[in-house]
Formats: C-alpha cells, structure tokens, sequence
C-alpha cells in the first residue's frame, strides 16, 4: 500500500544503495518474497530515487535512523528507530522496516507527513519532526 502525503500524492522517497541493496535482497527471500508488508515494501522501493550513501541528505530517513514525529490528528508525538526485521523490538521502540509504519517512514524527509491506518483502523497524519542518524 502506497502512503499517501497530505496532498493526495505519494511523498518523494529517496534512499541510499546501501539500504536499497540490503532491503531488496531480504524482500527476495523465500521467507519474505510472498507477505504482503514485503510486497507493499517492494512497491516503495520500486518508486524511490537511490543515492550514495554520502549523498542521502542527513533530513532522510534510513535504516537504523531515529526518528521523532507528530500525529497531526491528534497531537500525539512518536520516537522510533527503523531497523531491520530480526532487528526489531517494539519495548525498545525499535520498529521492523517491514511494519506498516516501517516502510511508510523509509527514505522520508524531515517535515513530509504520510497518512496510514494504525492497527484497529485508528487513522494517523504522522509529520516526521525529527530524524537522528547512528553515528
């Protein structure tokens, strides 16, 4: 499922080689390649502009970013890091590349907001307010 940016069209999506590479070859496993968060990841990956490493502007989310946002809807505020699946650990606030939220975040830009149903059918505006990259 493609995330829609408040204007109605899908945000811009940029992403470095490294993080394109490691994605697509989990997205190609055969214990990935039929789910439907792999799937939907894939679709993400399929429209974004890849870049160097050293060229991703530090605004962008990557793997293993935190990242800091705001629900526009209800003022709610959210901190993360986007890691991957064997990665991931929800007390820690660590959170799988391919969660719903996980790959809407991916290759974002500070201030870009993305619309997304939460589990339960909950609708959220997440505005991404801060994006910390690991040294």
């Amino acid at each position: 499922m493609t995330q829609q940016h408040a204007s109605g069209l899908p945000p811009s999506l940029i992403l470095s080689s490294v993080d394109f590479n490691r994605l697509e070859a989990l997205l190609d496993s055969p214990a990935q390649r039929h789910q439907p968060a792999a799937q939907a990841l894939m679709e993400e990956l399929n429209r974004a502009e890849v870049l160097p490493p050293e060229q991703v502007p530090d605004s962008v989310v990557t793997m293993h970013s935190f990242v800091d946002c705001v629900d526009e809807l209800t003022g709610e505020r959210h901190g993360l890091t986007l890691v991957y699946p064997h990665e991931s650990d929800v007390d820690q606030g660590r959170v799988s590349v391919l969660a719903p939220v996980g790959s809407a975040l991916l290759g974002l830009s500070l201030g870009q907001t993305i619309d997304w149903n939460a589990p339960g059918g909950r609708h959220l505006r997440l505005r991404v307010t801060e994006i910390r990259r690991p040294d």
